[in-house]
């Protein structure tokens, strides 16, 4: 009689666990990664440097400047004053430029080469979902370059604030560097660069034409947001008559003219006071009475940056939802597919 083997149960293959993606990132962009804490670095010390010291003795200087009081001859400090200028454009100038280095990089490297190399495509095959790599090749990056660029923004803010009032040529608040420089709007312009970047970058595939897409689509939204700004917030409306002269409120401009006896607007003429001859004559053609000046007060420093802030959010959104779709009619898989942990 032939005894029959007991059957050997085959062996049940398991997937294999998904890589972490965010260790794999930071090795992956590791470069990267060290150049973005080494400016953030540079540029925080560079600006504890002008909001302390430099301001400081920029503040004395114009202190010796003003207690000459007129005279010929005078001694102060002059290579103070014109020091705090120089490095307060240059680190004006460096913040803004964040978000347009966060879209060239993103363009260039973050979704486009990995296509363009295939890496991509040999991570989906490894028990990685697309939709699961591009959530993490999103969030870790968007985690770094909100708390890097936050915190150049906020010192940029202290910085000015310290000389505010102390230095007589320091720049007003309604200077458009210094608005987008020291508020949240730059850090979402920055969040922006780096979606439109992984947004053309799936797109295109290909690392230069992203890299300049990116940094051209960045710009042209922030200009958008520019152009917006005025009239995102309720403007002041400050009157005056003919005999007074025009209205020079300060702040932020919206719109300014003359105004009729009917109280219809007119554009501003740009002819000068009544006292001109050739001026009154036309104003008395004009049936100008007065003038008008729509502007924003530092009081909407904050509400216009606010409001700024949340429509730049709101299309940094609408473009994080582009990109799965976009991933979507690449992979031919549900934007929504199984996720696995990072």
């Amino acid at each position: 009689m032939t005894a029959v083997a007991p059957a050997v149960p085959s062996a049940t293959r398991h997937p294999s666990p998904a890589p972490r993606l965010s260790r794999w990132l930071l090795r992956l962009h590791r470069p990267a990664l060290c150049a973005w804490a080494g400016l953030v670095v540079l540029l925080s010390a560079a600006l504890l440097w002008l909001g302390g010291p430099l301001t400081d003795a920029s503040a004395a200087a114009w202190e010796q400047y003003n207690a000459c009081d007129g005279a010929s001859r005078c001694a102060y400090d002059q290579p103070s004053i014109i020091r705090y200028k120089e490095v307060y454009s240059a680190t004006t100038f460096a913040v803004l430029a964040l978000p347009f280095l966060v879209a060239a990089w993103a363009g260039a490297t973050l979704t486009s080469r990995e296509l363009e190399t295939g890496t991509a495509q040999l991570t989906w095959a490894q028990s990685v979902s697309p939709v699961h790599w591009l959530t993490a090749t999103l969030a870790l990056p968007a985690t770094l370059v909100v708390a890097g660029t936050g915190l150049v923004v906020t010192l940029h803010h202290l910085a000015w604030s310290a000389g505010e009032g102390r230095i007589d040529t320091a720049k007003s608040w309604s200077d458009f560097q210094t608005f987008y420089a020291g508020g949240p709007l730059t850090v979402a312009v920055a969040l922006l660069g780096l979606v439109v970047g992984v947004l053309v970058g799936l797109l295109l595939s290909r690392s230069l034409p992203a890299l300049a897409t990116s940094v051209v689509a960045t710009g042209g939204v922030f200009a958008i947001v520019h152009t917006a700004l005025p009239y995102l917030w309720p403007s002041v409306t400050q009157v005056r008559n003919r005999v007074q002269d025009a209205p020079s409120g300060a702040g932020i401009l919206v719109d300014e003219g003359i105004l009729t006896s009917t109280g219809a607007r007119l554009p501003n003429p740009y002819c000068g006071s009544d006292v001109f001859p050739d001026c009154r004559a036309m104003y008395d053609k004009l049936d100008a009475v007065g003038y008008y000046r729509d502007f924003h007060p530092i009081a909407h420093y904050w509400p216009l940056q606010l409001v700024a802030t949340a429509l730049t959010c709101a299309v940094v959104a609408v473009l994080v939802f582009a990109a799965y779709r976009v991933l979507k009619s690449r992979t031919g898989g549900a934007p929504r597919g199984a996720s696995t942990t990072v």
